[in-house]
């Protein structure tokens, strides 16, 4: 059986059997793409949720109270993300940890604010947390930062290289590439083209092709590893050597899947690595026991579960106005690290780091 295809179809058994669920003690959630070609980043995310759970439950569970897990499949669809939310909001859950796509968590995000449901997500557009919605919170930093490590990195790096700057047209992409093209504007970096392409598009090769004639060498991407991992196979058919910069979403190991030997050329922003964190070795090993490698986002997801805990042991309460008020104050060491939220309910001391992939692992490079 396919793997994706045996993961997603687990989730759905998952889901459906919790519904059925009467006696719940208290409801939390996840939401993000648990079908459909981000369906990995969606699994990365319920295994770091499934992990942190079990093991809050086998402490006692929050204020003695058990977690049972509901999972929302938004599939990165923005109003499939909406109807998503209004279930979660039915079901009364306590918490959610998603979306993942900025396209699906901004909307989403005002369902559950309106709500009064505690929200914490690793979405990076500065839509997210610019809007100061009393509900959200925002662990992974924001692409107006990562774009500026990855546009200082590619303006000192391939200092005379020619540059192209792509987007996949949605918040995230945009807004990524964006942010990157002005960084390398700041350091002296013009890009030496500006182009954007369409998800979901089974060939780039008008790209590449434009790509070539104008001799590029190096390619800042704003996007997602799918249409990736198809840019570089077709670069490589046509001749065309590329070193890419991507943000934290090509942290998939679906990348190299899909992209072959192709991946080694990709370099990308990401938080430092939580699994070389010391006081995460017994949570990693943990992971690694069960043949799980946590890498991209399953250790994210357990610090927004391990926030909820921290958060809800701090007020004394699982209500939704001692909850935010104990996020805004509180300070928590979690799996990624110390954190502490600013009035935008953006981490304090985010950061990124540039990383490349080199066979099936991605470290930081020196």
């Amino acid at each position: 059986m396919n793997n994706r295809f045996f993961a997603v179809a687990c989730v759905a058994a998952f889901s459906v059997a919790l519904s059925g669920v009467a006696s719940a003690d208290t409801l939390v959630a996840i939401a993000g793409p648990m079908s459909g070609q981000y369906a990995s980043s969606g699994d990365q995310i319920r295994k770091g949720a499934e992990m942190a759970i079990a093991d809050i439950n086998a402490k006692g569970g929050v204020l003695g109270q058990k977690l049972d897990l509901v999972i929302g499949d938004d599939a990165c669809d923005p109003k499939q993300a909406v109807a998503v939310a209004n279930q979660m909001v039915n079901k009364k859950i306590a918490f959610m940890h998603g979306h993942w796509c900025s396209s699906s968590t901004i909307p989403a995000s005002d369902v559950y604010n309106e709500a009064n449901i505690l929200m914490v997500t690793v979405s990076t557009n500065p839509k997210v947390t610019d809007r100061g919605l009393k509900n959200l919170f925002a662990i992974a930093g924001r692409d107006d930062q990562q774009g500026q490590v990855a546009g200082a990195y590619l303006a000192e790096k391939f200092k005379g290289k020619k540059i192209a700057v792509v987007d996949d047209k949605s918040a995230y992409g945009k807004g990524l590439a964006d942010e990157i093209a002005k960084a390398m504007q700041a350091g002296k970096a013009a890009p030496a083209m500006r182009e954007s392409i369409t998800a979901g598009e089974k060939d780039y090769s008008g790209l590449v092709t434009k790509m070539k004639s104008a001799g590029i060498e190096v390619m800042a991407y704003g996007g997602y590893p799918a249409e990736l991992a198809l840019i570089l196979r077709q670069a490589q058919q046509a001749g065309l050597k590329l070193t890419v910069m991507g943000g934290d979403t090509m942290s998939n190991a679906d990348l190299v899947t899909a992209a072959g030997g192709n991946a080694d050329n990709v370099l990308f922003t990401f938080g430092p690595d939580a699994r070389k964190n010391p006081a995460a070795a017994a949570v990693v090993k943990k992971f690694r026991d069960a043949k799980i490698e946590p890498e991209g986002y399953v250790l994210y997801a357990y610090a927004a579960f391990q926030l909820f805990d921290q958060a809800a042991a701090k007020a004394g309460s699982l209500k939704f106005a001692d909850l935010e008020k104990s996020m805004r104050a509180g300070k928590f060491n979690t799996v990624i690290g110390h954190i502490e939220f600013d009035a935008k309910g953006n981490s304090k001391a985010p950061a990124f780091v540039v990383y490349r992939w080199k066979g099936s692992q991605y470290d930081t490079v020196k």
